[in-house]
């Protein structure tokens, strides 16, 4: 296949006026154009993109990947890349410990049995690259709208129990260290398998610093479930700040931080080390109603999900691509660095960019046609066009 007439998304992050050729599954160099010219494509003029990668997200259309169903992880597989987000990396609440090794050796079957080409339309679906478990090592006081009943103090045996039922797609696990007094020992014995987040915690600067340097390397949803940010407490923001070797996940529904704060993290952080999340729930793509997290009610009303009892903020109801887009258009953030923190951020975090995340010879040919507008127009999912409205 050629997709012709289009500005292409480089490893530069620029785009450029181009062609792309994708042979079989894989991207291919232009030297390589006749044998992917047996089908050719018309971009009309819009920006390719590769496609995006959340490395934070739990479900959509009333399903959660923690009903730990086959069904429930299919639909909503299909539901990311259908748009635009070719590959995910989905989150796991706080449940009781054995109900979550469950879980997490559903996505990893189901992840097998794609590799097999055992599901139906397994073409069209998201490629399941990670899993990014929330708790259940994390604090009561920042819970959010994770479940208090089951949160346990941090255990490396157990850690490693979870990677082991995961067949290796447990990427992050959270800490709140500020809970569990040798979170130094466990955080030097888990990063030997997996890497550690700061998640929900109420740690304070020099704590969270401590578990950064201790060899911690990620952040999960930048600002909410922490401390707030102050001049005199920065908290686990400032840590975050302060310790170049972490990435850190921001919400950018336009409801979970304001526009000026995600201004301020891309220039303090640098934008290189932020990842664009959308924290999607199960609500998402589904009307205004009731629903369920974690077996706390939640109520979904606008671009809003809180819990029932207490109004906490539960997650958000929009997909990674509507949050990459919002980026740009109301938090005025470069469309080319939007685009990065949706696709090449992401996947080197996971540590799989050598097949996802880019434009490039040899790597899986997911790519998203968007208009001026930045409406999606196409989709492409390792090399076949699974959305056109071109």
């Amino acid at each position: 296949m050629i997709i012709k007439n289009i500005r292409v998304y480089g490893t530069d992050e620029q785009f450029h006026e181009g062609n792309v050729c994708i042979s079989g599954e894989r991207f291919v160099s232009s030297e390589a154009s006749e044998s992917a010219a047996d089908q050719i494509l018309d971009g009309k003029g819009c920006y390719a993109i590769p496609g995006l990668l959340d490395v934070h997200f739990h479900g959509c259309l009333g399903l959660d990947v923690c009903d730990g169903t086959e069904d429930a992880v299919h639909t909503i597989a299909r539901y990311e890349a259908e748009s635009g987000v070719t590959a995910i990396c989905p989150a796991t609440l706080t449940l009781p410990a054995d109900e979550l090794k469950a879980i997490l050796a559903n996505m990893a079957e189901f992840r097998d049995r794609m590799e097999r080409g055992e599901v139906a339309d397994g073409d069209r679906c998201a490629d399941i690259v990670g899993i990014n478990m929330e708790g259940p090592f994390i604090s009561k006081v920042k819970k959010g709208a994770q479940n208090p009943n089951y949160i346990i103090p941090c255990d490396a045996d157990l850690a490693r129990e979870f990677y082991e039922a995961s067949g290796g797609l447990l990427k992050f696990i959270g800490l709140a260290p500020e809970d569990n007094p040798d979170f130094v020992d466990y955080i030097k014995k888990v990063k030997e398998f997996t890497s550690v987040s700061l998640a929900h915690t109420n740690a304070d600067y020099e704590t969270a610093k401590k578990a950064y340097d201790a060899g911690a390397c990620h952040a999960v949803h930048l600002f909410n479930a922490m401390p707030a940010f102050t001049h005199r407490d920065p908290g686990v923001v400032g840590a975050v700040s302060d310790s170049p070797h972490v990435t850190a996940e921001i919400i950018t529904d336009g409801v979970h931080v304001h526009p000026a704060m995600v201004r301020t993290a891309f220039r303090f952080n640098g934008a290189d080390r932020m990842i664009i999340i959308s924290d999607s729930l199960r609500s998402t793509g589904m009307p205004d109603g009731d629903y369920v997290l974690g077996g706390q009610a939640i109520v979904k009303k606008g671009k809003y999900c809180r819990l029932a009892e207490g109004g906490a903020l539960a997650g958000s109801v929009s997909n990674q691509f509507e949050c990459m887009v919002n980026a740009v258009k109301e938090m005025e953030i470069p469309l080319e660095t939007a685009v990065a923190c949706s696709t090449m951020h992401p996947a080197k975090a996971l540590g799989v960019d050598d097949l996802y995340g880019s434009i490039e010879e040899g790597k899986y040919a997911d790519l998203v046609l968007m208009n001026e507008d930045l409406a999606l127009m196409a989709v492409v999912k390792r090399g076949k066009v699974i959305v056109n409205n071109l």
